[in-house]
């Protein structure tokens, strides 16, 4: 994965926010910049935090299929408004959200559990109709080891814990650059 440098981790989260703000005012929703980083077909979540840390939304893509500088602000505002776990964003809120971007690698099939390493790769569990994902980030923040992350990922996705066990159920894996708003 290419290295986002600091300069881009910052337009991108002052664009994340402003995409927000715009939504709650009379501006126009902010222009996508011209940086190549933005015009480049990318995938993304964007995660919102309340000032505790509590998660407040996240929403995001698997697979680039639109420039980077449009799945983030899909994502934006989607993770704002549209998470079907919260109710809609409002105004008073934004001054004290904390918002985190996970610009993702393209997944690849892994063939077993043993080839996902907690803290680096991203997973994503398919059988058949059913599928879930945990970024990278998830099981180190949550202290889960490998096979407490499969057995949640499992439930996720609506099957049994040791779904993850069974021959049918395909793995997948994907790398992550996380960064974020820092708390004051």
């Amino acid at each position: 994965m290419n290295r986002i440098s600091d300069g881009e981790r910052a337009a991108i989260l002052r664009f994340v926010r402003a995409c927000i703000a715009a939504e709650f005012s009379e501006a126009e929703t902010p222009a996508v910049s011209d940086d190549a980083l933005f015009r480049a077909d990318g995938a993304c979540f964007v995660t919102l935090h309340e000032a505790d840390g509590t998660l407040r939304g996240c929403i995001g893509n698997l697979e680039a299929f639109e420039p980077l500088g449009e799945n983030l602000r899909r994502n934006a505002l989607n993770a704002a408004f549209s998470d079907p776990r919260f109710p809609p964003l409002e105004p008073e809120e934004l001054e004290e959200l904390r918002i985190e971007v996970s610009v993702l690698t393209p997944a690849r099939p892994i063939p077993g559990p043993e080839d996902f390493e907690i803290g680096r790769d991203g997973i994503i569990l398919r059988r058949g109709e059913r599928g879930a994902v945990f970024l990278p980030q998830v099981a180190p923040e949550q202290g889960w080891d490998r096979e407490t992350t499969l057995g949640y990922l499992a439930r996720k996705a609506g099957l049994p814990p040791d779904a993850w066990r069974s021959p049918d159920v395909r793995l997948f894996t994907f790398q992550a650059e996380v960064f974020g708003e820092q708390r004051a």
